[in-house]
């Protein structure tokens, strides 16, 4: 990690409080991380094409590495606020660019462009695992980019989130995604065919050593162009850790009010065992069950994953397998990945 000081940052403006200019720092952060991939289902089915860019006889390059540099920086104001402010850079573009306004005891307020989630999408998947998720790399083609798993609730990604914490025993999170088709330069304006703005917000609970509850809900714009529609989210989960092993169940609902796509309700349940202090491995569980009476298979998956941590390199490992994609009958999709991440 490298450190630049940075003197004279611009004070926030009037509107938000009065204060000095104040010095911070900046640093740049980033990981090495190495990965090989494989990937098997629908994208070997004898009856792809060749022209539809996925198919029997397409197998690319596996080998991937990680792209990304973090900038960030902080400062605290003459009233004891901080302020930071990060930006990634993924591939030469901008990623993740956010300001954050910590005001202690009053909590916090974020406003990100990308790659963030706000209100419910904080905890749209809480399951524990030793690597990714039950979904990483399953879709219905073969391209990591075609129909996922179903029923993942979401609060947005550009836009504001606030965070506050009670007697470390409670925290509370509201989102909102300004109606618009993208993030914005300053002074700027969304164009044509927005959709309506998104807002959620959910609780997450401590009752008891090792106990977390939390329960969230939401509505979410269309993209239609239709400002009035909104598609309904709900989830609860509960995660418990006793000694080494962590154990979680979380429901979804999606309800599809503004549109024909077919409502969803996702379950997944998860186990995770760590072994040591560097070695953890898990179990997850996925079924999604959908409204469409065209759709009369159930969404199932599962993964296992795998973690080995020694100093400031990580090995993890993990294979995620999914029939019934997009509750689609016979559509299978399996993806297995391995990687290695230096820290630096």
């Amino acid at each position: 990690m490298k450190n630049w000081k940075k003197a004279g940052l611009t004070a926030l403006a009037g509107s938000l409080v009065a204060t000095s200019a104040f010095a911070g720092a900046v640093s740049v952060t980033g990981t090495a991380n190495l990965t090989y991939a494989s990937k098997a289902g629908a994208e070997d089915s004898a009856g792809a094409s060749y022209a539809s860019g996925v198919g029997v006889g397409v197998d690319g390059d596996r080998w991937g590495i990680n792209k990304t540099l973090s900038f960030s920086g902080s400062g605290e104001m003459d009233n004891g606020w901080t302020v930071s402010v990060s930006q990634g850079l993924a591939n030469g573009a901008v990623s993740g660019l956010g300001m954050t306004i910590d005001m202690g005891d009053m909590g916090s307020l974020n406003y990100e462009t990308s790659t963030g989630a706000r209100g419910i999408g904080k905890i749209k998947d809480m399951m524990p695992t030793a690597d990714e998720d039950v979904g990483n790399g399953i879709d219905v083609d073969g391209s990591g980019t075609v129909g996922g798993l179903s029923g993942t609730v979401s609060g947005g990604v550009t836009g504001f989130h606030y965070a506050n914490t009670i007697n470390d025993m409670i925290e509370l999170g509201i989102g909102y995604t300004p109606k618009g088709k993208g993030s914005n330069a300053n002074g700027a304006v969304g164009g044509s065919g927005a959709k309506a703005s998104t807002t959620s917000a959910f609780v997450k609970l401590d009752p008891m050593d090792g106990l977390e509850v939390g329960f969230g809900t939401g509505e979410a714009g269309v993209a239609t162009g239709d400002t009035s529609l909104t598609n309904e989210y709900m989830t609860y989960y509960a995660t418990y850790v006793y000694g080494p092993v962590t154990v979680g169940y979380q429901f979804s609902e999606v309800d599809m009010n503004a549109s024909t796509a077919a409502d969803d309700e996702q379950t997944r349940w998860a186990v995770l065992y760590a072994i040591n202090d560097e070695i953890s491995v898990s179990y997850q569980n996925h079924t999604s069950e959908s409204s469409l009476s065209t759709e009369t298979t159930d969404e199932e998956a599962d993964g296992y994953s795998i973690s080995y941590t020694t100093g400031g390199m990580t090995i993890k490992a993990h294979q995620n397998h999914a029939d019934n994609v997009n509750n689609a009958a016979n559509m299978e999709s399996e993806h297995t990945e391995i990687g290695v991440t230096f820290a630096f």
